[in-house]
């Protein structure tokens, strides 16, 4: 395990695949010393039920994080398995870990992209909305009465392998894992079946280990028209205003080829 102090007062933690940056206003000495503490234990406890969480829901694993990745994909229609929440998941334990042992006024896990926030009385954090290619789209300013925790990405070019043909969706909701779940389940919503400009390959030839198995992953999207993109986004949309009905999320921003849509919240959008 790799733990080392950064630029900005920040906690840099790495083991294996998992990579966190890690920021904190208050206590900082202890709340890192925490995250250290809990961070030591993680990846040996997510590959001790690696095949469970690799199953479709339901299922019923025992360890934390485990748990909250379970918890994170289930109710849900669509395909899914609690991979789909496994790096929010494990920010949101992290935060929880730094939270039970010291004072913290503000601070975030960042877990390649998808975040955990704690914003104590009167905090406000800014968040910078960017595709997966690092485009800026926006800014929006979270404050600590918006109930939003957990900040996720998901689309095309991202850690993943995507079922859909989105650029990047980006989703908010109360913690990091349930962001996550949903930012997959949208991304993959925004789609055009059949269509010919868009390539597919099964996701177990691109990733032997990939949960998604024998389904067909996108592997490239050419120019496709004006009226298709809306469609496509549409098709994410959709889901993402069921989600938001349903109190999951918070609010979703998705992307594809120059056309964008925002759901819920959107006075927290700057730009």
């Amino acid at each position: 395990m790799i733990a080392a102090w950064i630029t900005g007062d920040r906690l840099h933690l790495q083991h294996g695949p998992i990579d966190l940056i890690i920021g904190a206003e208050g206590d900082r000495e202890a709340a890192f010393e925490a995250a250290k503490t809990r961070f030591s234990t993680v990846l040996d406890e997510l590959v001790s039920e690696l095949p469970l969480l690799r199953s479709p829901m339901p299922v019923a694993p025992q360890g934390r994080i485990a748990r909250r990745m379970a918890r994170a994909a289930t109710g849900h229609a669509d395909f899914v398995t609690p991979m789909a929440a496994v790096a929010g998941a494990v920010a949101d334990e992290v935060l929880s870990a730094m939270l039970g042992q010291a004072r913290i006024t503000r601070a975030y896990v960042n877990n390649g992209g998808d975040i955990a926030l704690h914003l104590g009385k009167g905090q406000r954090f800014e968040v910078g909305i960017a595709g997966l290619d690092a485009s800026a789209l926006g800014k929006v300013t979270l404050q600590s009465g918006d109930g939003i925790g957990g900040i996720a990405t998901s689309g095309q070019g991202g850690r993943s392998l995507s079922l859909g043909i989105a650029q990047s969706v980006t989703v908010l909701a109360d913690c990091a894992a349930t962001a996550d779940a949903a930012a997959t389940l949208i991304a993959n919503r925004v789609d055009l079946p059949d269509h010919p400009a868009i390539t597919r390959e099964k996701a177990e030839a691109l990733d032997p280990d990939s949960d998604l198995g024998a389904r067909l992953v996108v592997t490239g999207c050419g120019d496709i028209s004006a009226a298709d993109v809306t469609g496509a986004l549409e098709n994410g949309a959709k889901l993402a205003r069921a989600m938001q009905t349903q109190g999951r999320i918070k609010a979703a921003y998705l992307l594809l080829q120059g056309q964008s849509r925002m759901i819920g919240t959107e006075e927290l959008a700057d730009a």
